[in-house]
């Protein structure tokens, strides 16, 4: 058995057993697949880990970055109250379109809303709306742009939030100090903005599974 085998059979594991798709969920990755979005969605032992944080945070306000097919969206959604609320924000019409199927069909919609177009745009639109803070932040979109969502999602969460950022290892380049890549550079930015910033206390922890070599930053807002 290859190492990557290896890694899939524990994440078979670990989904049969702690975090086993639904029907909705399954139908959200079956749409996906079909109407061919990318299948980057998070693994489900990933996805039970975003519902567990949101439930343990006693989140009542979401804002997610980078929707896909909804598959990460009805995670967090299913981890708040009736009177909750989630936000994500997708660049791609034809994504946000999936993702509205899957999360109306998982019964989420009154919670969710989806909102279309780069998100650097729509982030100081929402920002104007003078929402409560948000709870947790999931930021999963273009890395490139990671410091900047970074710097929006202290701009619209207060002490005690929470902000993921996945995908940070870059299958390892993220050491690479002289990486021009704009994903490694972006993904680096933010991560040493959470190490110096002031209001910030993280860390980021590496994964393998069914996605490969990967992992996320983790980091909880001071003030």
């Amino acid at each position: 058995m290859s190492e990557s085998q290896l890694w899939d059979a524990v994440d078979d594991y670990f989904t049969a057993h702690l975090s086993p798709d639904d029907e909705a969920l399954e139908a959200a990755l079956r749409d996906s697949d079909a109407a061919d979005l990318p299948s980057i969605a998070v693994t489900a032992p990933q996805g039970k880990l975003l519902q567990l944080l949101a439930e343990i945070q006693g989140a009542r306000h979401i804002l997610e970055i980078g929707t896909l097919g909804g598959y990460s969206t009805i995670r967090l959604a299913r981890a708040l109250p009736a009177d909750g609320r989630l936000i994500s924000l997708e660049y791609d019409p034809k994504h946000a379109e999936v993702a509205t199927r899957n999360i109306a069909r998982a019964g989420l919609d009154k919670l969710v809303e989806v909102r279309v177009g780069p998100a650097l745009e729509s982030l100081p639109q929402l920002a104007d709306e003078n929402p409560a803070p948000f709870d947790l932040v999931f930021i999963d979109a273009d890395k490139a742009n990671n410091p900047h969502y970074l710097e929006w999602a202290l701009k619209l969460t207060s002490a005690g939030s929470l902000i993921i950022i996945d995908n940070v290892v870059r299958e390892g380049r993220i050491a690479d100090a002289d990486s021009t890549a704009p994903d490694v550079q972006g993904t680096r930015s933010a991560i040493e903005m959470i190490g110096s910033h002031p209001r910030l206390s993280g860390t980021a922890i590496q994964t393998v599974g069914a996605k490969g070599y990967d992992g996320f930053a983790l980091a909880r807002v001071l003030a």
